[in-house]
């Protein structure tokens, strides 16, 4: 199984909410290039298919997390299926249709110089990171609070939000802290060592 298949699978299996068949839509759509877009330019899963590789990755994070003993019985911290595939799959669904590729001269291994591809960052709504990966879902479904809070601060303090706000959303939303802890083990971990190879 591929990892377009798996998220679509996943995705169908865990989100039952209304209004899901039809956001599974759009992602699928060919207004969307979510299964062929990077999760980055020049950082981790640059590559074509990395969205939704690294979506893939923070769902496997955050179900290993979540079923962590000292999660579950010392922190209490007990999520349904639905809200777990919901956060991970979606958190970066901003990052649909903004990278482009360009061309630039770099030298080859023979030292030649020619064109190669690269991927560039152009959002044309331009409406900040997590907050914007809510404002694409609730069209199509609602989020309860604690997933839209999550889904928002799942960058945690690596992001430009105030500090403040980061720490009173993990403390407020466990779910938020969870997802940001999934997340950078997939960049950090996981598609570092990938990239590397």
């Amino acid at each position: 199984m591929n990892a377009r298949e798996r998220f679509i699978t996943i995705f169908k299996e865990k989100i039952k909410r209304e209004g899901s068949e039809r956001l599974l839509e759009f992602i699928c759509s060919p207004s969307s290039d979510f299964f062929t877009a990077p999760a980055s330019a020049r950082y981790h899963s640059s590559y074509e298919g990395g969205l939704c590789a690294h979506s893939l990755n923070v769902y496997d994070c955050l179900c290993a997390y979540l079923d962590r003993d000292v999660v579950k019985n010392k922190y209490g911290l007990s999520y349904s299926d639905e809200t777990v595939a919901i956060v991970a799959l979606l958190h970066d669904l901003c990052k649909m249709n903004v990278y482009k590729i360009s061309y630039r001269n770099a030298k080859n291994e023979q030292g030649v110089w020619e064109k190669v591809p690269y991927f560039e960052f152009d959002d044309t709504l331009p409406y900040g990171h997590g907050e914007k990966s809510v404002y694409m879902i609730t069209p199509f479904m609602k989020l309860t609070r604690e997933e839209a809070f999550a889904i928002r601060y799942h960058m945690g303090f690596s992001g430009t939000e105030d500090e403040r706000n980061v720490g009173k959303a993990f403390e407020m939303f466990p779910l938020a802290f969870a997802l940001s802890t999934a997340d950078m083990e997939a960049t950090y971990y996981i598609e570092s060592k990938e990239d590397k190879k």
